[in-house]
């Protein structure tokens, strides 16, 4: 008999790549988001697979239809992937990003605790909640986030360890550092860059780029691999939060260098820095030390971000993606 396991957020980047994932695995997915009616499963159709999930309407703060949803699918593994994933829109959004994460994180534990406390349960966290860091952060390192969606990811990282030792659950987080891909959403920087920089070789953008701060630094992996270190994750005997990084640095100058330069361009040419594009606050700078991950998992990041660059710019040019 197959294993079902529900995936909550199933729209977005890392939902479609988890979702391939778990189907080569021989599970049956179930894949929840707020409005199926309404939702764009774009990245599920363009990986082929939207016709092998099951796909159903779920709001994460709806204690009782989570625990419905629960009840009728039987999941042995829930990956809470859900919530506001901005980190500007959070600045502008702090009520909705801290209730659908926080509360979003929260009935899932509940709904478990009441129904079924065998089943296995994945919390997407953040380098976020890490604030701004000089030295590598590991699993050990102190909370100290410097925005809403940041304090909200802290909050559901404590929630889950919180459920894990009060009622002896398997709820893990996973502590994502930044992770790209083609099917990256519209509203994030990095694809903000690509998107500009491959309009700009093809003479479609006549005008420049506008960006914030460009000296910010973070660690970028791919997120298909990263989704495989997810399901790792929920196949351990114990549950282990854990760091998912590559473990390598790079400034967002760094990138746009890789992007523009794809194209023998400098992107200084092409780019205006508007400091009315910056957040309140923001990260100066963050290193990750994924070690634990390795150790645990068997698991470690193999593409590095030149790879990532031309990976996202070659499928804007032409739709062809590849995983690897």
């Amino acid at each position: 008999m197959k294993k079902t396991a529900l995936i909550s957020g199933i729209s977005g980047q890392d939902g479609a790549f988890l979702a391939r994932i778990l189907l080569d695995n021989g599970y049956h997915v179930v894949g929840t988001s707020r409005d199926v009616s309404r939702a764009n499963f774009d990245s599920l159709r363009k990986l082929n697979i939207l016709d092998l999930v099951e796909l159903v309407s779920l709001s994460p703060i709806d204690l009782m239809g989570v625990i419905n949803t629960i009840k009728k699918y039987q999941p042995s593994e829930i990956y809470n992937l859900s919530g506001q994933s901005s980190v500007s829109v959070s600045f502008a959004q702090p009520h909705s990003t801290m209730e659908s994460i926080i509360m979003g994180t929260l009935n899932f534990l509940e709904a478990i605790r009441f129904s079924n406390n065998a089943i296995k349960f994945y919390n997407a966290g953040s380098s976020e909640m890490f604030g701004s860091a000089a030295e590598r952060v590991n699993e050990k390192t102190r909370l100290a986030p410097r925005s809403p969606y940041a304090v909200a990811k802290a909050a559901s990282f404590f929630e889950v360890a919180n459920y894990r030792e009060a009622y002896s659950l398997f709820a893990t987080t996973g502590i994502l550092f930044n992770h790209e891909s083609p099917f990256r959403g519209d509203n994030f920087v990095t694809k903000k860059i690509i998107h500009g920089a491959v309009a700009i070789a093809n003479g479609q953008k006549k005008d420049k780029l506008e960006l914030g701060n460009i000296s910010i630094k973070r660690d970028w992996g791919w997120a298909p691999e990263y989704m495989t270190a997810v399901w790792k994750m929920l196949q351990l005997d114990k549950p282990h939060d854990l760091i998912i990084a590559t473990g390598e640095t790079h400034s967002l100058e760094n990138f746009l260098e890789m992007a523009f330069g794809y194209f023998n361009l400098s992107w200084k040419d092409h780019v205006i820095l508007n400091d009315s594009l910056k957040r309140p606050s923001d990260l100066d700078a963050i290193f990750a030390d994924p070690g634990e991950a390795e150790r645990v998992l068997k698991w470690k990041s193999k593409i590095k971000l030149n790879a990532i660059v031309k990976n996202m710019i070659e499928y804007e040019i032409d739709g062809k993606f590849s995983l690897v």
